[in-house]
């Protein structure tokens, strides 16, 4: 496939998440005067906003790729709840696997901003993991799901929907029905994932999740390590992010190292989305590794230059995948 064949059919895809989604919700206005209760500011507030974050941003990545995202999660019945379904509507999102429980709260994370700065974060979540009905639930609209899609990927945020026994079921259901599974770990659940088809970490989870220190800079020792990981999860492939220093994969018997793109950082907030939502297209699409490595990493870097966390432009990434003959 050339590039103009890859970007077209992305658009084909129908791509299953899985994971932590959230609400992040910005209250912005302004502080003339101190409290006459506690020596804090007082906001003035002139306008709040709800953006979904999370798993939540991974879907409106996989969404400006101009594939189909269709999210499969647990949340609340509460007010929180409400907005975040409402959020998902709005932007056009598949909520055919959203599950309302009452018995869990809904994961927002409030910023309250003066002017520019921000004043501080309200977290109203929990990391318990989903009880065993839950788990259930899950794992049964995940199953019906499965069938229908090109790809999964599990969006892990150690906020509790993502435990070791759903994700050791819908991997096996998606390994007996061919649809690839792509990871965005995190610690908690880290050797959990056993059987996938690519595990994403960035350089600090993987030397957490597998407990070792390493030089990464040289080569042999980081060959080593990621050979490690993929032996312990029985992992088809690995793909390391590693910041300034570009992204790593060990996958389909290929190595491949890419260097960073040099870019005029504005802000990272959100770039390990971007990474994993293009990596998960490009495996369903079937690319060689040395192609998925580099429009990932191309896409990271691109989402750097934008502050906020924002989802990718696929026209600009396409423009630079051509440009530097990523396919």
């Amino acid at each position: 496939m050339n590039i103009h064949q890859v970007f077209e059919a992305f658009n084909s895809l129908r791509v299953l998440v899985i994971g932590d989604v959230m609400l992040d919700s910005y209250v912005w206005g302004k502080v003339e005067r101190i409290s006459p209760e506690a020596p804090v500011p007082v906001v003035n507030v002139s306008h709040r906003e709800f953006r979904l974050g999370g798993a939540g941003n991974v879907l409106l990545n996989v969404q400006a790729l101009g594939a189909e995202a269709i999210i499969c999660t647990v949340i609340g019945t509460d007010a929180s709840g409400d907005s975040l379904k409402k959020s998902l509507i709005e932007k056009g999102l598949n909520c055919e696997g959203l599950i309302r429980s009452e018995s869990r709260i809904t994961t927002i994370k409030e910023r309250i901003i003066a002017g520019s700065q921000q004043v501080v974060r309200i977290d109203t979540e929990t990391d318990k993991a989903i009880s065993t009905e839950e788990k259930d639930r899950l794992v049964s609209k995940a199953k019906e799901l499965i069938p229908s899609s090109s790809v999964i990927i599990f969006e892990d945020y150690d906020k509790g929907v993502l435990t070791a026994e759903a994700i050791a079921e819908i991997t096996e259901y998606a390994n007996e029905h061919n649809v690839p599974t792509v990871v965005d770990p995190k610690k908690r659940n880290f050797l959990s994932y056993n059987n996938v088809t690519l595990f994403k970490p960035n350089l600090k989870e993987l030397r957490e999740g597998l407990k070792v220190e390493f030089n990464v800079d040289d080569p042999e020792e980081l060959r080593q390590t990621v050979e490690q990981l993929k032996e312990t999860l029985g992992a088809k492939g690995a793909l390391i992010t590693l910041s300034e220093r570009g992204v790593y994969i060990d996958f389909e018997e290929e190595i491949h190292k890419l260097p960073a793109h040099i870019r005029q950082i504005a802000d990272v907030s959100g770039a390990g989305d971007t990474v994993i939502s293009i990596a998960a297209c490009c495996v369903a699409l079937g690319l060689p590794p040395r192609s998925i490595a580099g429009i990932s990493n191309l896409g990271g870097g691109l989402v750097c230059e934008l502050v906020g966390v924002v989802p990718i432009d696929k026209a600009l990434l396409k423009t630079e995948a051509e440009k530097f003959g990523l396919v």
